[in-house]
């Protein structure tokens, strides 16, 4: 910027008075009409703009010195130069204006594979120039912002929430059964009209204000369409709570939406009716209090917390403090604090914004994944690597080019020195291969032992073996009984009766003859509805398929008792070697083979028993043979039932351990800790993305 002339201010823009700072000190709003963007002045800048037309730095500031109580210096006056012409509000003057244009516009050109990539990110489609239908509306609608309707809509959300909660069951019923592609039609429907509100509340509040509201259209985030209002003239506004009642509109006008649905839902008989009611109300709850009410985007949420704290663009001021609280902490290279704010609020402030950057790294990995499962595999990796090279690598990296800028100052740090040795602390963990332990679950039992299950629920009749008994193969070990099944029995057994009766009379009755063919069919049902029951009947006999001694009978069965399916009755074990079985992820099957040294740790107390591998299954486990370690039987394994085998949700391999002392109590749940091949941390993360990419792109 040229210190000896000040080029001219642009003759469209417009100074308005803004509202009172935190610390009491004045502003102004500067309003460009050509872009609708605003920009807080404070009273120093307004100074000096107001004797912009003396021409040089060292009049206005001169001038400014002594016609106010301010001490204003040349180099301020360049400041506020330099930020009007980055801010595009100067007029172009002579070859340095031009430049300075010719730079502006060369800066904004990209290439199309940019431009392509950020409106793939973010781009706006306006729809509609509301402000004279706004207008004109205006009277239709006020009695929605008068003192009557509120009244009315927080007693309906009190009569609503207390309907609902003596309703809970069902309300909760009602929402698992809209968990459907008609459910999550309908839901998509509600939130739809629920964001029309949204957006209709800020523009008519905006409007009732005195505010302009030039567009109304939809904006896509990474192809997830947003509406939106352009509510911008609302910096206008100098009363603080004018502000917030803007900002706030579109979810007050939801949560309204949300009382009057919830209490029609409580009111309203079973129907269509009632369940367009519970979609809306379930929508509209969720949309304003888990979306928007969010400050860490660019939602309502976040513009009500600028308002509130009077602090615009307030996650670039919060980031930057956090970015220098952080060099600082790395680094300690003392540079001045980038605002100067009292030490809570600059905490609170750093705080906020690192909650910003987590929150934002979980949501764009979120998306990304998404990305890529939504489209074909090749488009789909594209695109994953757009999203996380654009949102997360991109800050990541600008930071470190900012330190490489420092570079010279942080050498000679101190603190410096002791930031990058724990650095080289974790680093040196996390390449050398300093563990080489393989845990998993395991179950520590006999070499050939059976556990009895009822296969459903029944009534124990009687267990006929007693503690350490020994029996042989096919000996009865329990008895149990089904009323239910004895009933479905003497019924298909009367049906067949019945139906044999009537082809036998076929010769004699014409009625018979006539529905002979579907008689046989019926006949041919039932005899299979019988032999299915007297197998399942047959089943509640439990008998052994090996010969061994009896162990772990419960104490608390006894005659006439219903057994659940989950519940173990009893076991039979062979003589013999004690093993251990152990599930192995998929991760660390390449670290073991056949020899390696193990110890068995049983769960809950006991001392470690020795143990050795001695067979590895090269194929995943398709079901746990052992209930007892599945998450549904209390075991740390999460499995889910399928047609009555225990499949586990991930990929894991069966290890068998031999164990070097046979008197060990069998079936006892524990974990075994293999001493497997060594590998770092480094390592094992690469091999395991390594892997997913592998699998991903092979898929």
């Amino acid at each position: 910027m040229d210190a000896a002339a000040l080029p001219p201010l642009r003759d469209e823009l417009t100074l308005h008075p803004g509202p009172v700072g935190v610390d009491g000190a004045p502003t102004w709003t500067l309003h460009d009409p050509l872009r609708n963007q605003f920009f807080r002045l404070s009273w120093p800048a307004v100074e000096i703009l107001s004797r912009w037309h003396l021409g040089t730095p060292d009049s206005v500031a001169a001038a400014a010195s002594a016609e106010t109580t301010l001490h204003v210096a040349p180099e301020d006056v360049v400041g506020v130069a330099e930020f009007l012409g980055k801010s595009q509000l100067l007029k172009p003057v002579g070859p340095t204006g031009t430049k300075r244009l010719l730079s502006i516009a060369e800066g904004s050109r990209t290439s199309w594979a940019t431009w392509l990539l950020h409106h793939y990110l973010f781009f706006r489609i306006p729809l509609v120039r509301p402000d004279a239908v706004l207008g004109d509306t205006l009277p239709l609608v006020a009695w929605a912002g008068g003192r009557g309707f509120r009244l009315a809509t927080l007693t309906a959300l009190l009569v609503g929430v207390l309907l609902v909660g003596r309703q809970w069951d069902a309300f909760a019923t009602t929402l698992v059964d809209h968990f459907s592609l008609g459910g999550m039609a309908s839901f998509g429907v509600a939130l739809a009209f629920a964001k029309v509100i949204h957006e209709l509340g800020h523009a008519f509040t905006a409007k009732s204000l005195g505010c302009r509201v030039p567009t109304m259209g939809v904006a896509f985030l990474v192809m997830w369409p947003v509406l939106y209002t352009d509510v911008n003239e609302a910096w206008k506004l100098t009363d603080r709570r004018q502000r917030v009642l803007v900002g706030a509109a579109g979810i007050l006008a939801e949560l309204s939406l949300a009382a009057w649905a919830t209490l029609a839902w409580a009111l309203l008989p079973d129907g269509m009716a009632r369940s367009m009611a519970f979609t809306l109300a379930a929508t509209t709850w969720v949309s304003s209090l888990a979306i928007n009410l969010s400050p860490f985007l660019r939602f309502d949420g976040y513009f009500l917390v600028m308002d509130w704290l009077d602090m615009p663009n307030l996650h670039g001021r919060s980031f930057a403090l956090a970015r220098w609280w952080l060099r600082e902490v790395l680094f300690g290279l003392g540079e001045p604090v980038p605002e100067r704010l009292p030490p809570r609020r600059r905490a609170a402030l750093i705080a906020f914004a690192v909650g910003v950057w987590i929150y934002r790294l979980v949501l764009f990995l979120g998306i990304a994944i998404l990305v890529y499962h939504f489209f074909i595999k090749v488009v789909g990796i594209f695109l994953f690597v757009v999203e996380i090279g654009w949102f997360v690598v991109k800050p990541v990296m600008m930071e470190v080019k900012e330190w490489h800028a420092r570079a010279g100052r942080i050498v000679v740090s101190r603190r410096a020195r002791v930031t990058f040795g724990l650095l080289s602390v974790l680093l040196l963990l996390a390449v050398v291969p300093w563990s080489g332990r393989v845990s998993a679950p395991a179950l520590l039992k006999a070499g050939d032992h059976v556990v009895f299950y009822a296969p459903s629920p029944a009534r124990l009749e009687e267990v006929a073996v007693h503690e350490g008994q020994g029996v042989t193969p096919g000996t009865i070990v329990a008895r149990m009984a089904n009323p239910d099944l004895d009933h479905r029995l003497a019924q298909a057994e009367r049906r067949i009766a019945v139906l044999r009766y009537e082809l036998g009379a076929i010769g004699f009755d014409e009625g018979f003859r006539g529905r002979s063919q579907a008689t046989a069919r019926e006949l041919e049902s039932a005899l299979a509805e019988r032999s299915a029951a007297e197998r399942e009947k047959a089943r509640l006999t439990l008998e052994t398929p090996i010969g061994g001694i009896v162990t772990d009978l419960s104490l608390d069965l006894h005659s006439g008792q219903w057994v659940s399916a989950k519940d173990p009755i009893l076991a039979v074990r062979a003589t013999g070697p004690v093993i251990a079985e152990a599930y192995v992820g998929e991760d660390d099957l390449p670290r073991i083979t056949s020899g390696m040294g193990a110890l068995f740790i049983p769960e809950g107390s006991g001392a470690a028993i020795p143990a050795r591998v001695e067979a590895i299954d090269r194929t995943a486990a398709r079901s746990l043979a052992d209930p007892s370690l599945a998450a549904p039987f209390g075991g740390p394994i999460p499995a889910r039932l399928d047609k009555h085998a225990l499949v586990p949700d991930a990929a894991l391999y069966r290890v068998r351990l031999g164990m070097a002392d046979a008197a060990v109590p069998v079936i006892l749940r524990g974990e075994v800790h293999i001493q497997g091949e060594r590998r770092s941390l480094l390592g094992r993360a690469f091999r395991a993305v390594a892997a997913v990419v592998i699998r991903e792109w092979g898929t």
